[in-house]
């Protein structure tokens, strides 16, 4: 990661704000029933999200406004391995809006919104692993 502090505070900003989507995303997982799982799923998407715009703000590169995770996937170096699989990333990609949104989407299972949240964790330790712990 750059050892500039304006670069050093954004990548934090980036991580803060993802670990509070994470919370909110596993808080409401806990809860019974079915009224919550669209919600946990959008906050799991958003989790994945800005976990790699701080990436790829602590390499410097720079990323369009999207919501679209393989898009943001794909603008990291190659020779910067996550080990994450797009597939994956594809799966949650369509939370960023459906889950906001009316519309003929999907049905959210409380699968979906359990493999959500995996795969934000695994985003989540897979760029830490790179980055490191935010100071």
């Amino acid at each position: 990661m750059s050892d500039l502090p304006e670069i050093r505070h954004i990548v934090g900003e980036w991580i803060a704000r993802a670990e509070e989507d994470l919370s909110a995303a596993e808080l409401l997982l806990s809860q019974p029933g079915t009224w919550s799982l669209r919600t946990v799923c959008f906050h799991a998407q958003q989790c994945i999200e800005k976990y790699l715009k701080a990436l790829l703000t602590s390499l410097s590169h720079p990323f369009p406004k999207t919501h679209d995770v393989t898009e943001l996937l794909s603008r990291v170096s190659a020779g910067t391995d996550l080990g994450l699989k797009v597939a994956e990333l594809d799966r949650v990609n369509r939370y960023g809006v459906e889950a906001r949104y009316p519309g003929d989407w999907e049905p959210v299972t409380r699968a979906d919104a359990e493999e959500a949240v995996k795969i934000a964790r695994a985003t989540r330790d897979a760029v830490r692993a790179h980055i490191g712990k935010p100071e």
